[in-house]
């Protein structure tokens, strides 16, 4: 459903994306691995058209986009299939669970409030937080606003979600709480792009994994695969010194 294409970015001379390839099927679970500033944050806000890629292209939905050519309204096309969940929640302070999830619906799609906020209140449902709705951001712990900012992404219905390192601003707890609305979702067959540390959850619950460092992709296979076998001595390097369990949800969660 998604291929990326030689993916290429630099900030200020400095080449941070350097020709990155790879393809998403649907209902996969795609977790993305390195070292920080390999490139995973930056790959993914690409993708999304946070950041401005300088070259490559997008297959999605069988349909190409070169970046560099793409315009607003194909962006906005674009962004309607898909939904990005924050490392750090980004919501709106201002407004409760229930108003963050519906607010894109209504603004953004039009969509009339009573029927948004149905759809809201099924997406915090779905996340643990039906006795939550009218709570503030300030009310509700990390993992609590992590979770509304699942719900609405999932409340808009994409075809994939991108996950920026979701669970990195939270103690292991909270991270347990995330994580199991994740492997929720993945249960379901949601289709997923996660940047993350966690090995519990790239081992147990991606089915793919892709290693970066240094801007390129060094390796990327069945998280099995991967796990068991890795091919390259970067890889090998990399498992060794992060530890397969991660910082230890492993053995909570799964």
């Amino acid at each position: 459903m998604l291929e990326i294409k030689n993916i290429r970015k630099s900030f200020d001379g400095l080449e941070v994306l350097k020709g990155v390839s790879f393809a998403v099927e649907q209902g996969d679970v795609v977790a993305v691995l390195g070292p920080s500033g390999s490139g995973k944050t930056t790959l993914l806000r690409c993708m999304n058209f946070l950041e401005a890629a300088d070259g490559g292209s997008m297959i999605f939905d069988g349909e190409e986009f070169i970046f560099g050519r793409v315009s607003k309204k194909e962006i906005s096309r674009l962004r309607r299939k898909t939904a990005f969940v924050f490392q750090n929640y980004n919501l709106f302070l201002n407004k409760t669970a229930l108003q963050n999830v519906t607010e894109g619906l209504v603004i953004a799609r039009k969509m009339p409030k009573a029927e948004a906020e149905e759809i809201g209140r099924r997406a915090l449902d779905k996340v643990g937080m039906s006795d939550r709705y009218h709570y503030y951001p300030d009310q509700l712990s990390g993992g609590q606003q992590q979770r509304v900012a699942i719900a609405r992404a999932i409340a808009t219905e994409p075809e994939i979600i991108y996950f920026d390192e979701p669970t990195s601003a939270l103690d292991p707890e909270l991270t347990g709480e995330v994580l199991s609305v994740m492997r929720q979702l993945a249960d379901e067959g949601m289709t997923m792009l996660v940047v993350t540390h966690e090995m519990g959850f790239a081992r147990n619950v991606s089915s793919k994994v892709m290693f970066m460092e240094d801007g390129t992709l060094v390796e990327a296979g069945s998280s099995k695969e991967f796990f068991a076998n890795p091919k390259e001595e970067r890889t090998k390097v990399f498992l060794r010194n992060v530890g397969e369990s991660g910082r230890g949800e492993a053995e909570v969660l799964w």
